[in-house]
């Protein structure tokens, strides 16, 4: 997906999608749910991406709230231990959006060569 060699040069497209006035998906959001995701953990996912695990709640109530439900489940700590998981509809969502940012980043090579043009440094 990267057109560049280094993750410095590194030029995306993150696209933030609204759907009617309520529904917003952007990069923080399915960031969050892939390091879920991976990490099973809200916790870890939010000290992952170095945000504060209340800013993480609040993204997921947000998602959860708009879509009309939840995208990821929890399950209380205990001699186990607790943990999260994506629900069908959050790997769903997971996979819809890296598909869409994958196209858009394939799609317009021309154009972020142009914009990596504009702010390369001598």
């Amino acid at each position: 997906m990267n057109i560049a060699d280094s993750p410095q040069q590194a030029i995306l497209v993150r696209p933030r999608i609204y759907i009617g006035d309520h529904i917003s998906i952007g990069p923080g959001k399915v960031d969050l749910l892939r390091r879920i995701g991976e990490t099973r953990s809200i916790a870890a996912a939010a000290r992952s991406l170095e945000i504060p695990y209340k800013r993480a709640w609040l993204l997921l109530d947000a998602l959860n709230q708009a879509l009309g439900r939840p995208v990821v489940e929890t399950s209380s700590g205990g001699k186990g231990g607790g943990g999260a998981t994506l629900t069908p509809l959050g790997r769903q969502l997971v996979i819809c959006y890296g598909a869409l940012e994958e196209r858009l980043n394939a799609e317009s090579t021309a154009e972020l060569e142009a914009l990596r043009a504009l702010v390369a440094t001598p």
